[in-house]
């Protein structure tokens, strides 16, 4: 019985590594590694799946292992052996699933259920498949400090929080979503780490001052020693994708990360996770959050861009909340109206090389809708930061009315776009989703806590902002699974059923082409798209609204009602006109379907 230790520590002049506990720990010294510089390894005796262990420089104190698998007593304990080997899966048969026509579910582990646990998420799997949810997407699950938290405070990148499950609870979970034909796609953070118990630093020039972020020094792409930096980063892509049998990963605010090498980092990433879906025979994936509006992340790499499968569409967000809401503070300044929503829904990105006065500056560059395909952007009404980085972490339930919400459910999920739930949006859940956090370092508690406050009241806002570091902070924000049995809930739910189920039926609802969707808008705030023969009519305003049923280019049959939100909308002749078209009838806050 014996284990393999093996870390880059390039300016260590002597590195052990030391197994055990108590009166049973032991150094081992590690030796250079012949054609690695800067790497030390060594196979340790009657160490094995199971074993703690700690790395430690020059003689100083055991550290974590900057690539742990397990960290079993939190991000400050010991790292532990573990051998992938020993789970026994049971998802030979999967192969994955394509991005394109996909339908995606956000979750956060920790307040999805009750118990806040892998295996507890599992159980709840039934939920997505009636719901004809295709793909899991799980936000960060990397050790963090404390038991609960959002996850993008990740320390140990490479080790499963513990409080979830560990190790095995992931791969349980991701087994069983196999079983049920869903995808799992997993948040990844490799713009920052969180400073509670990161030591990478004290290993090598994982950080550098040549950048600045908003956490500090950024992560080391491009300066001296980042190769293997990269590598670390790309390693651990390919881990999550290959040893836990995730589908795709979401790569969290790739703007931040800084890389002026000629080959961006993001670029190798690709290029290294086709490598591993070639080599698995299996659907491998990446979407990137980014706030550039640049379609080169989505861009071939044969064409110069990084060859991403996608990339979320914040202006599509903004577009369709502040239409929806009337809300227009902050970055919703130059969002609202219907021209601006039928922009996003034609052509993506609002700013384009457009000004931006949130910005103060001209923002994004235009995607070529002849050639990039619509489900190459992620839409979405709600998702994590929408709800989390408000005051209150208020969903968009508590400001609209349920026959608003199915107005917006509509307009997502029939939308060009790969439609994007956030957790408990599909029954208009009433529980929040705040700010949250369970630092364990007094300084860094008290810093989060006033720092909210702060934020806030800069921006003029008067309620309560709840304590991200207490404890009801967290138990709120998580989901009341009574909820979907009860009205109003059930109905939003079978109407979010009735339109992914309408999606999967029609070819035109996925459509690749951004050029096959028209749109057409009234003043007393209707919107009209077509996408081929498929018609999806909203009213947003407060009046009913008659509007023309005839296709794209009033040459089409007449038009089938497919799909109502309201039992009040109806086809009735027109009978001012001499065409003979139809006339839809659309109460206030409704939508109809037609086909």
């Amino acid at each position: 019985m014996s284990a393999w230790f093996e870390v880059w520590a390039p300016a260590a002049g002597r590195v052990d590594v030391e197994t055990g506990h108590g009166t049973g720990v032991a150094r081992h010294p590690l030796a250079h590694l012949d054609g690695r510089p800067g790497w030390w390894g060594a196979e340790v005796q009657a160490a094995a799946h199971g074993t703690d262990y700690g790395f430690v420089l020059d003689g100083g104190e055991p550290l974590p292992d900057p690539r742990s698998p397990w960290q079993p007593d939190g991000v400050h304990g010991r790292s532990r052996v573990y051998d992938h080997g020993e789970f026994t899966w049971t998802d030979q048969q999967w192969h994955g699933r394509p991005f394109p026509g996909s339908v995606l579910y956000e979750l956060h582990v920790g307040t999805f259920t009750p118990e806040g646990t892998f295996d507890a998420a599992a159980r709840r799997l039934p939920h997505l498949t009636s719901l004809g949810i295709d793909a899991v997407e799980i936000m960060p699950v990397a050790s963090f400090p404390g038991h609960h938290g959002w996850g993008y405070d990740g320390v140990h990148l490479w080790a499963p929080h513990e409080p979830y499950g560990g190790p095995d609870g992931l791969k349980r979970l991701v087994d069983d979503a196999h079983a049920h034909g869903l995808a799992v796609i997993l948040d990844v953070v490799y713009n920052h780490l969180g400073p509670d118990g990161n030591r990478l630093g004290e290993y090598g020039p994982y950080f550098t001052d040549a950048h600045t972020t908003p956490w500090g020094d950024a992560v080391n792409f491009d300066q001296e020693g980042s190769d293997e930096v990269r590598a670390f980063v790309v390693q651990n892509a390919l881990m999550w994708l290959r040893d836990y049998h995730v589908d795709g990963l979401r790569l969290d605010a790739v703007h931040a990360i800084a890389d002026q090498r000629a080959v961006h980092v993001l670029e190798e990433l690709e290029g290294a996770v086709a490598s591993l879906s070639a080599h698995l025979g299996r659907e491998l994936f990446l979407i990137a959050e980014s706030d550039l509006n640049d379609p080169r992340m989505v861009t071939s790499r044969d064409a110069g861009g990084y060859g991403l499968d996608a990339q979320w569409s914040d202006d599509f967000h903004h577009a369709l909340h502040a239409a929806l809401t009337g809300e227009r503070q902050g970055y919703y300044c130059d969002f609202g109206s219907l021209e601006t929503l039928e922009k996003a829904l034609t052509r993506v990105f609002v700013h384009d090389g457009t000004m931006s006065s949130y910005r103060g500056r001209h923002h994004g560059r235009p995607v070529d809708v002849q050639v990039t395909p619509a489900h190459r952007f992620v839409g979405f009404l709600q998702n994590h930061d929408q709800i989390g980085n408000r005051a209150s972490g208020d969903r968009i339930a508590a400001t609209l009315t349920p026959a608003q919400l199915k107005v917006g459910a509509a307009l997502l999920l029939l939308a060009p776009f790969t439609p994007m739930l956030f957790m408990g949006e599909e029954w208009g859940a009433t529980t929040p989703w705040c700010y949250f956090t369970d630092h364990v370092d007094p300084g860094l508690a008290r810093a989060v806590s006033e720092g909210r406050r702060r934020e806030f009241a800069r921006h003029g806002w008067k309620g309560d902002v709840p304590d991200p570091q207490a404890e009801d902070t967290f138990r709120a924000s998580v989901l009341d699974w009574v909820e979907p049995a009860k009205a109003p809930h059930r109905e939003l739910l079978d109407w979010h059923r009735s339109l992914i189920g309408l999606r999967r039926s029609r070819p035109e609802a996925n459509d690749p082409r951004l050029s096959a969707t028209s749109v057409l808008t009234g003043e007393r705030g209707w919107l009209m798209m077509w996408r081929g023969g498929l018609g999806v009519a909203a009213n947003l305003g407060g009046d009913p609204v008659r509007i023309p049923a005839g296709g794209p280019t009033g040459r089409e049959p007449e038009p089938r009602l497919l799909l109502a939100s309201d039992q009040a909308v109806h086809l009735e002749p027109d009978a001012d006109g001499d065409s003979g078209t139809a006339i839809l009838v659309l109460p206030p806050a409704s939508a109809a379907v037609l086909g």
